[in-house]
């Protein structure tokens, strides 16, 4: 189970890795839950050792964006160890679905039998942040209205730097 001090770092690492903003990412319903099955698929050492990595970076970065991104990428996405783990982060948070890491990882850091791919939970689908991303609607979920898939989704202009 998490303590309240990690559920405000894994929000914010989430934040940065997926582009949306705690408040979106809570609005999905699915932070203790995403969580709670990270927790579990790489135990409570890998994901202390996450989370300290990025406040550490995000606290060096301070408001500077740019470097927290640069740093991010460098320190947590390369690295042979937490690389993976924030990957599948992201893959969670778009696609509901937790995907198994790979051979290597389980060969070199290990992990429980609980890194298999899985869907978290049936709202875990129709909370993805891929919908929202491509101004769609889950298919069979959320449905905007009879026939209106028949129209291509209209996706959000992302406002340039």
């Amino acid at each position: 189970m998490s303590t309240p001090s990690e559920i405000p770092s894994f929000l914010a690492l989430s934040e940065v890795l997926t582009g949306f903003t705690e408040f979106e990412l809570n609005g999905t319903g699915q932070t203790q839950r995403y969580f709670s099955t990270l927790s579990d698929v790489v135990g409570a050492a890998t994901v202390a050792e996450l989370l300290t990595t990025f406040t550490t970076l995000a606290e060096a970065a301070g408001d500077d964006a740019e470097m927290l991104d640069k740093t991010l990428r460098a320190e947590i996405l390369s690295s042979e160890k937490l690389g993976p783990v924030a990957r599948n982060l992201i893959k969670l948070w778009y696609i509901g679905t937790w995907y198994q890491l790979p051979a290597g990882w389980h060969k070199a850091f290990g992990v429980g039998s609980e890194d298999k791919d899985f869907v978290p939970h049936p709202s875990s689908y129709v909370e993805g942040l891929l919908w929202p991303a491509i101004g769609a609607h889950p298919p069979g979920a959320k449905a905007p209205g009879y026939g209106t898939w028949t129209d291509a989704p209209k996706i959000p202009k992302v406002p340039s730097s």
